[in-house]
């Protein structure tokens, strides 16, 4: 068994025009305050890590794990989850998934798609040059608008979907491959990964690519109404990233887990700060040690209520309570002696 990291945190949610969450060095300096030890880079923002550079210079490499490190922290993963998503996007998607890319891109989808393959690659060795061994990603999506089976869905469009959302993946994994570094999906509704079965056709087109892996969160899962304790049973293997976040699912007589078009505030399924929704994390830290998860406990921020200062206030001690120190002992090794075959053989009856 292996003890979990953290509390580590994940920047995204709280960059801002203001000080201190403008500058790598102003939210270094606020995580740290209270009581974080690692952080999640959003690569997107580029004041807090420029990606061009991290995949081209050592010594940029160097002096930004520096910076970090000067506040007593580590980086935990780099992520690339908005320029995942544009892997693979759905045509019915792509005027609502522009604004994720860069302003010559826009309105030319083919395009847009081999920059995103190739800053996949670029982050993967950014994520070399900063030793890590793990990265934060989304897989796209090329069959979500087909999620519910009506219209009647064509025999075949699934496989070939998997197969197309293999085809651009594949390029990419051999490069993290190549980086010694895992691709971890977060398995989250709106991609085509977005529970087991999703993630297991994926890996099988993939040809059980070693480098497929997944991100752990929850708070997915309570929203579709999926067993996310039992998830850790049957996918332990495969889980090497874990955002911390919490969630609830309360339908009435009017609303269920399609929501109603309606805004997070009134959605049945929602996104809560952490302790304020109905996630059990006493367990699932449980497993996760039990099974020797190595990972990171980052708390993710997406709250419809409580503002993400007071989120973030009290995130590093929620996650610290449910850290255990995994045992390297067993509770009643007093009790027993060494092993003396003579011995067992007379308890059995054994000549």
């Amino acid at each position: 068994m292996k003890t979990i990291k953290g509390p580590g945190i994940f920047l995204a949610q709280f960059v801002d025009k203001a000080p201190p969450y403008n500058s790598l060095e102003g939210l270094c300096k606020w995580v740290s305050d209270l009581g974080y030890q690692g952080v999640q880079l959003p690569t997107w923002e580029t004041f807090i890590i420029d990606l061009e550079q991290a995949s081209e210079s050592q010594t940029y490499c160097d002096d930004l794990k520096g910076i970090v490190q000067s506040y007593g922290l580590e980086i935990t993963e780099l992520s690339t989850h908005l320029q995942g998503q544009l892997v693979a996007v759905h045509p019915a998607y792509d005027l609502m998934f522009d604004h994720f890319a860069p302003e010559h891109l826009k309105n030319n989808p083919k395009a847009r798609t081999q920059w995103a393959i190739e800053t996949m690659k670029k982050a993967a060795t950014a994520s070399r040059r900063l030793g890590l061994k793990v990265h934060a990603t989304f897989s796209g999506a090329l069959l979500w608008h087909t999620f519910h089976p009506w219209p009647q869905r064509p025999d075949g469009l699934v496989d070939l979907g998997f197969k197309e959302l293999a085809k651009r993946w594949l390029p990419i994994l051999n490069h993290f491959d190549q980086e010694g570094v895992d691709v971890c999906y977060e398995i989250h509704p709106g991609e085509d990964l977005h529970d087991g079965v999703t993630f297991e056709r994926f890996l099988k087109e993939t040809g059980n690519h070693q480098r497929v892996n997944i991100l752990y969160d929850p708070s997915h899962f309570v929203l579709q109404q999926l067993d996310y304790l039992t998830y850790i049973d049957y996918y332990h293997e495969f889980i090497k990233s874990f955002h911390v976040k919490d969630s609830e699912f309360n339908p009435t007589g009017k609303k269920g887990a399609f929501g109603g078009y309606g805004d997070w505030i009134d959605r049945a399924g929602r996104y809560r700060s952490l302790g304020d929704g109905q996630i059990d994390f006493k367990t699932i830290f449980s497993k996760l040690t039990q099974y020797g998860c190595d990972v990171w406990a980052v708390m993710e921020w997406e709250c419809c209520i409580k503002s993400p200062q007071q989120g973030a206030r009290e995130g590093a001690p929620f996650i610290q309570k449910h850290i255990i120190e995994a045992t390297q002992k067993t509770f009643d090794d007093f009790a027993g002696g060494k092993t003396d075959q003579e011995l067992l053989h007379k308890m059995l009856s054994i000549d």
